[in-house]
């Protein structure tokens, strides 16, 4: 665990998000899979899920939901681009120059963070890391994924779960107190128990090859029951943490807005915490989960209000973790 106290702070100046025009209801999931709306709006919360075309991949999400928070921003430009991604369009080079080309940003800092669905609260960090160091004086960060394309179709346990979409912010260099300031920011993983979500073919480590096709094994694996039990535990762990260390407690905060992996795991979360239910935000049963898209399309749909302290914080494969604090600034969304 790693919690920064940064002498300055990242201020939110933008924000932007993209989706793919598709919607798969659970309706027309159970014409192919053994379920029915019923059971995975019990289990999950989920009523629909956003699904990109074939022609679409990651980096044009990126670019649409930057775009859009450029633009919220009042800025054509910035310094630095910092892309969260588990789903990039190719194992190499990183998605993160190209966005930042196609946003006619050449030759700027351009860098993928994966954090699975945490990536983009390391991004934060990273962008604001970037700030204070005096590398950039503005920093787009995305989250944008097609998970769509990692999940086995025919696994009920994860085809479910996941949606495609993308999300953006605009920090700049200000002062902790100004609106739209946000950290500290507190860090985690757990690499031991990195099988409990992964992808087991597709790396350095096993090739994806006729035995790993056969097997599945170019899908994402989860263990469901330990994946909810150590989500909850770290999510509630790291948000007391980024709390104590801005000298916080849950009940200065005025909503909370946590990856949206499922309901269940949001509700436990605000449970366990003591964030009352009206304080909790929840898109999941729009978009399902979205990995490291998940928060900032939550910021889109929040409806915050300038001034309101935000608490966010996430969990994913890595294990990895992370929260952080946001003053809500007074900013136009697209």
């Amino acid at each position: 665990m790693s919690v920064s106290r940064l002498g300055t702070s990242a201020v939110l100046r933008g924000l932007g998000a993209a989706v793919p025009s598709r919607v798969v209801t659970n309706d027309e999931l159970s014409q192919r899979l053994s379920t029915s709306d019923e059971w995975v709006r019990t289990r999950t919360g989920i009523a629909q899920r956003h699904v990109a075309d074939a022609g679409t991949a990651t980096a044009d999400l990126a670019v649409e939901a930057g775009a859009r928070a450029l633009k919220s921003a009042g800025a054509g430009e910035a310094d630095a681009v910092v892309c969260a991604t588990t789903s990039p369009d190719r194992p190499m080079p990183a998605t993160a120059p190209e966005v930042a080309a196609r946003l006619g940003l050449p030759n700027v800092a351009a860098v993928r963070v994966d954090g699975g669905c945490a990536g983009v609260v390391y991004a934060l960090a990273t962008g604001a890391g970037l700030l204070a160091a005096g590398v950039a004086e503005r920093v787009l960060v995305v989250g944008a994924e097609i998970m769509t394309r990692l999940v086995d179709p025919d696994d009920l346990g994860t085809a479910v779960l996941f949606g495609d979409g993308a999300g953006a912010v605009v920090l700049e260099r200000g002062d902790a107190d100004q609106p739209g300031a946000i950290g500290p920011f507190d860090l985690g993983s757990d690499g031991d128990l990195a099988d409990l979500l992964a992808i087991p073919a597709g790396g350095s480590r096993r090739a994806v090859d006729a035995d790993a096709i056969a097997e599945r094994a170019n899908f994402i694996h989860m263990d469901g029951k330990e994946v909810y039990r150590q989500a909850v535990r770290r999510m509630v762990e790291s948000s007391r943490n980024v709390l104590e260390a801005a000298g916080l407690t849950v009940d200065d905060v005025d909503r909370m807005v946590g990856h949206q992996a499922n309901a269940r795991i949001l509700d436990a979360v605000g449970d366990r915490l003591g964030v009352p239910v009206e304080r909790r935000v929840s898109n999941v049963a729009r978009y399902g989960n979205t990995s490291a898209a998940s928060i900032p399309l939550a910021l889109v749909d929040a409806d915050l209000r300038p001034g309101e302290l935000v608490l966010l914080t996430a969990f994913g494969a890595g294990l990895s973790w992370g929260s952080t604090l946001l003053t809500w600034p007074d900013l136009a969304t697209s």
